[in-house]
């Protein structure tokens, strides 16, 4: 062959590399992507994730505040605990020896417009005395150390008459180690005459190491139904809000499919927007907790404030917080996807869709009260188990959460007619009722909470508040002084008649007289009460109708069988012994012989009185040894600060002397402390509530700007769509309040069967129904300056 024959043929193409294949997962791609455009989504991207990182992070703000409560608690306790007196025995009336660290102390707490002020005397034994917690040094006679809440009172003009019950010179401020409270009142007083005679006891330290009262189970129920009840609602908002501008990113998603993403691509790209939408949530939230820490001293609910330093929430729960929001936020775009279809040429969203299901949406509420009664009733003394009360709870609260979506449905479906803003805001409902009730979700669980949980108060109200038999009616103020040496009990009464707006003193001389003899150890020295005042007072403990200064009477008690020890005392014209305690021979009185025999009479303060009873012209009762001073005051309550010139009164008399407010009903201490924070967290969950609210109604009339434009500019009046507004709003909260008042009462009830109460009463329903409709019309009435905003021509502009 020559190479004329010889056929050339082309080279073969050499090989283009590969492009390199990514190793980063798809959907961490998609992520990344949604990301983008969560963060770099220009103006309306940046709108969007705002308002769901507003509205995460108010709810992760109020999560912080409840994980802080356990630590806030535990400070609080410690605090209280460090300044109270160390207990030398079980016997509280035993005082410690005295040495060069002990203190006399006398409480000299007082109140004032209502709020309690907790005060001491005090006067050191050697010359180095032990310090409450609060003080470098124990304050001179005529000096007190006070808190600086009490410093702030003090010092306004207004509280003059304070300043003259306190007339001690403010020497120093007790620190945040010996305060309980930022607002708390208190003060240490420095005395020079104070001693045990006067009322002085003896001590020798700070601190109760011993543990905390057990709380009743009835009390651990409540306490579990209030967090519950508190913290579903947050949930439930955070939820929502990380749906917020759903419908524009929908669309924007539509774009992507257009340009070949696929459905999976297309969910997981939302999935990530939500991710940083719920992540920038979280640190707003944080930014939102540390900054409102720094003013929390400052706020005080129910008189109820905290210290900066005590809202450190548990780092468990931070932990908690910190993975269980971005999930929701993810898990709930993802489930909010399947009911939309997303498709290259638009959203497929208003189209009639498949109806929602009823049968499902009943079976968590079922499911909750079938685990109160599988749970069964709560033994008054026995453990509580707290997973099957608060997963009931949270079951029933959550299922009428669920259901509210298809009850809404299936009602603006029946309305037809009307006004036109009746018409436009039915109609709006109508094509699209998901996020209206997605709003009021958050009201429709706080409400039904609330109903629950005040009728478990009511129904539980008789084992926490005892009835004292108490008659404010006759006297209002109870007071007791030991300083009777002169004429100084005799001249605490007539002070006390004087003093400006009073009306009447019950005040009466007590002593204790006892038969005279010789007794061995195994025997009880008869005893009974001797009490002196005039006629007016005795009529007042006794049935007595006949009465002059000098007369003298036995009074029995109404059962008889209880009148043997005043009998073997008080035996007529026979001598009675008064004991000096060790100051002298015993003093002797002779009853007379003549001495009628009455029947005792409750007293104001709802106590039985009998013994031997005396005017003042029967005997000196500035002789009586170890006597007290005893006065029922009556005062006119229409004449201003009646109470506090008492106290005033009372405290220029006898610092040390004990006054009591009457009251028909005596509340306990543990019942009104959860109470108390029921009403902080109650008051702190609506505020939450109607922020959410009201960022859902901005969001909802921003994603309608052009429409509310294009309305106008056809000549819809502003009245109309304002009016349709409030429709839109109202017609949701009505049928969110029936499910709430419903599922609150078969709550509560089944809250009472559980611990063995009945219901007291069936219609405190009707204050929480009202708050939440105070709380749509303010939510509404907050939102029509922006709506005024968005129906300017300006919003049919568009690029």
């Amino acid at each position: 062959m020559t190479l004329l024959d010889r056929k050339e043929t082309p080279a073969a193409p050499a090989e283009q590399p590969a492009a390199p294949r990514s190793r980063t997962p798809a959907w961490v791609r998609d992520l990344g992507l949604g990301i983008r455009f969560a963060a770099a989504g220009g103006r309306e991207g940046w709108t969007r994730t705002l308002l769901t990182a507003v509205g995460v992070g108010l709810g992760v703000a109020l999560l912080l505040v409840a994980a802080s409560v356990p630590h806030l608690l535990d400070e609080r306790s410690g605090r209280e605990k460090a300044r109270a007196e160390t207990k030398i025995s079980d016997s509280p009336d035993t005082s410690a020896k005295k040495s060069d660290s002990t203190v006399l102390r006398i409480d000299a707490g007082t109140e004032y417009h209502d709020r309690s002020i907790a005060g001491f005397l005090m006067r050191a034994d050697g010359a180095h005395p032990v310090l409450p917690p609060g003080i470098g040094e124990l304050p001179a006679p005529g000096e007190m150390a006070v808190s600086p809440a009490l410093k702030d009172l003090l010092d306004s003009p207004r509280n003059a008459l304070l300043k003259e019950r306190l007339p001690y010179k403010v020497t120093a401020t007790i620190s945040d180690a010996g305060l309980v409270s930022p607002g708390e009142l208190l003060y240490y007083a420095g005395s020079e005459t104070l001693t045990p005679d006067t009322g002085g006891h003896r001590l020798s330290g700070y601190g109760d190491p011993g543990p905390a009262k057990p709380l009743s189970p009835l009390l651990i129920v409540l306490i579990i139904m209030i967090c519950v009840v508190l913290l579903v609602p947050v949930a439930i908002f955070i939820a929502t809000a990380v749906r917020f501008g759903g419908d524009r990113r929908d669309l924007r998603l539509a774009a992507l499919r257009l340009v070949g993403t696929d459905i999976r691509m297309t969910r997981r790209i939302a999935a990530g927007e939500a991710l940083f939408g719920s992540v920038l949530g979280l640190l707003i939230g944080l930014a939102m907790f540390l900054a409102g820490r720094q003013f929390v001293g400052y706020v005080e609910i129910w008189d109820v404030s905290a210290f900066p330093s005590d809202l450190a929430p548990d780092a468990r729960l931070c932990v908690l917080i910190a993975l269980a929001v971005p999930l929701t936020g993810v898990l709930v775009t993802l489930a909010a996807m399947r009911s939309v279809v997303i498709e290259p040429l638009g959203v497929v969203r208003n189209g009639r869709s498949r109806r929602r299901r009823l049968w499902w949406r009943l079976l968590l509420p079922v499911a909750g009260l079938a685990v109160f009664g599988l749970t069964g009733k709560v033994e008054e003394y026995g453990p509580v188990n707290p997973y099957p009360v608060a997963g009931g709870a949270v079951l029933v609260l959550v299922g009428l959460a669920l259901l509210l979506p298809w009850l809404v449905e299936a009602c603006v479906k029946r309305l037809h007619g009307g006004p036109v803003p009746w018409q436009l805001a039915t109609r709006r409902l109508q094509l699209s009722s998901g996020a209206a009730s997605r709003a009021v979700s958050g009201v429709t669980v706080a409400v039904a909470g609330a109903v629950a949980l005040q009728m478990l108060f009511a129904a539980m109200n008789d084992d926490f508040n005892k009835i004292t038999g108490q008659d404010p009616s006759r006297a209002q103020i109870y007071a007791a002084s030991e300083i009777v040496s002169g004429d100084a009990a005799l001249h605490t009464i007539k002070e006390l008649r004087a003093t400006k707006g009073v009306i009447k003193v019950i005040g009466t001389v007590e002593a204790y007289a006892t038969k005279p003899g010789t007794y061995t150890d195994d025997e009880i020295q008869p005893t009974t009460s001797f009490s002196v005042g005039d006629c007016a007072t005795l009529r007042e403990l006794a049935r007595i109708t006949s009465c002059r200064d000098g007369d003298t009477f036995v009074v029995h008690p109404k059962d008889k069988g209880q009148a043997g020890w005043v009998d073997e005392t008080a035996r007529k014209g026979k001598v009675v012994e008064f004991d000096t305690y060790g100051r002298g021979k015993p003093l002797l009185w002779t009853l007379p012989a003549d001495t009628p025999t009455v029947e005792s009479r409750p007293d104001p303060l709802g106590e039985n009185r009998w013994g031997i009873m005396v005017t003042p012209g029967a005997i000196d009762a500035q002789t009586l040894p170890g006597a007290q001073t005893v006065s029922q005051i009556r005062i006119d309550e229409r004449v201003p600060d009646a109470a506090e010139y008492v106290r005033n009164t009372a405290a220029r008399i006898d610092p040390g002397m004990r006054l009591v407010t009457l009251n028909s009903v005596e509340r306990d201490r543990q019942y009104a402390s959860i109470q108390t924070g029921l009403q902080v967290g109650a008051t702190a969950t609506l505020l939450l509530i109607a922020a959410s609210m009201l960022v859902s109604q901005l969001e909802q009339l921003r994603e309608r700007k052009r429409l509310l434009s294009v309305l106008v500019a056809f000549g819809t009046r502003r009245v109309t769509l304002g009016w349709s507004v409030l429709w839109q709003t109202a017609i949701p909260v009505v049928i969110g309040l029936a499910v709430a008042v419903a599922g609150g009462l078969a709550l509560g009830a089944t809250l009472c069967w559980m611990v063995g109460k009945e219901v007291s009463d069936w219609f405190l329903f009707l204050p929480m129904a009202g708050a939440g409709a105070a709380l749509i019309l303010l939510v509404s009435l907050l939102s029509l300056p922006p709506l005024w905003r968005m129906m300017r021509p300006e919003g049919l502009r568009t690029e």
